[in-house]
């Protein structure tokens, strides 16, 4: 019986990921754990353990049968530029760990996310391809690019079955966004309904590859269910939704906010920003596991402003 556990489970991803294979495999066989508590009421098991730990991870492997592992727990692109020590002791201590239990035999399959930040300003902007010039020039990029190679290393050299995704900008409405560059598209549907207005840390024209977290999610659980066979990178596959600047989905709020004002002043995260790929080239996965997202700009802002609004409505008292 499949039992997994999602590490990092609290964070943006891991909300709605836990909720995802709570659906698919049953609320019992997903454990859920994270350092802090979680915001949203829990329908499985939940553990608090810090994902460098690596005798509290191994005993809840023992006690619940944990067969996979989703390593999610990391400090994301913004946010560990303010530390990269422990950025990059975080993001790649908690790799180590579970890569360990999973060359002992302790685990049968992992998944460990990766990110367009593995790329830099040398790699091609446009359609950037699966293999490429990968020069990342933040601390997270870097841990992302080695984490990358250590997944092929140990599947190559001991059979660990890892896979991974390149994560472009994920927007969802279920949790708040958790420090990375392309936080603003998730932070305008908030202050649009709130304010009206938003203030936005990048700056007109910064063009980048985003998705929207239900596509997110079912990639990712698509390729962890993937035949092995069909999983012919074990670095992180490239893939995209669609591409989009500050600008545009300034104008598709503006369809169901009509009077958002929109001001621009970018501040260190437009370094970074400027780094990254325009546009994702995903045929890789595509042709290897039937990777397609279901959602373009239109339709991700129309579930997103119905959604938002709905939770940011005052509640009635009883």
């Amino acid at each position: 019986m499949k039992k997994i556990l999602v590490i990092g489970s609290s964070g943006q991803i891991g909300t709605e990921l836990v909720d995802g294979l709570r659906v698919r495999f049953g609320d019992a066989n997903v454990v859920a754990c994270d350092i802090k508590e979680p915001q949203v009421e829990q329908a499985g098991p939940f553990v608090m353990v810090n994902a460098m730990d690596r005798r509290g991870i191994e005993r809840i492997v023992e006690k619940y049968g944990i067969n996979e592992v989703y390593l999610l727990a990391a400090l994301l692109s913004a946010t560990a530029e303010k530390d990269p020590a422990f950025a990059w002791q975080l993001n790649m201590e908690s790799l180590f760990i579970v890569l360990e239990l999973a060359r002992e035999g302790k685990l049968k399959k992992v998944y460990w996310p990766s990110s367009i930040a593995v790329f830099g300003p040398t790699s091609p902007k446009d359609a950037t391809p699966q293999h490429t010039i990968a020069e990342p020039t933040t601390v997270y990029g870097i841990s992302k690019q080695a984490g990358e190679q250590w997944c092929a290393y140990y599947h190559k050299r001991y059979g660990v079955d890892v896979r991974s995704i390149r994560y472009p900008g994920l927007i969802g409405w279920k949790s708040a966004p958790g420090g990375g560059t392309t936080d603003y598209a998730v932070h305008i549907f908030h202050e649009a309904i709130k304010q009206g207005s938003y203030t936005c840390f990048l700056d007109r024209g910064t063009t980048l590859p985003m998705m929207y977290m239900p596509d997110a999610i079912r990639a990712t659980i698509d390729l962890m269910e993937a035949p092995i066979e069909q999983v012919k990178e074990r670095i992180g596959y490239n893939l995209a939704g669609f591409s989009f600047a500050p600008e545009e989905i300034a104008e598709e709020v503006k369809r169901h906010v009509p009077e958002l004002v929109m001001k621009y002043e970018p501040d260190a995260r437009q370094a970074i920003a400027n780094s990254w790929p325009r546009s994702i080239d995903d045929s890789a996965a595509r042709k290897d596991w039937g990777w397609k997202p279901q959602y373009d700009l239109k339709a991700m802002v129309d579930e997103m402003m119905t959604n938002l609004r709905r939770e940011l409505a005052p509640k009635k008292r009883p």
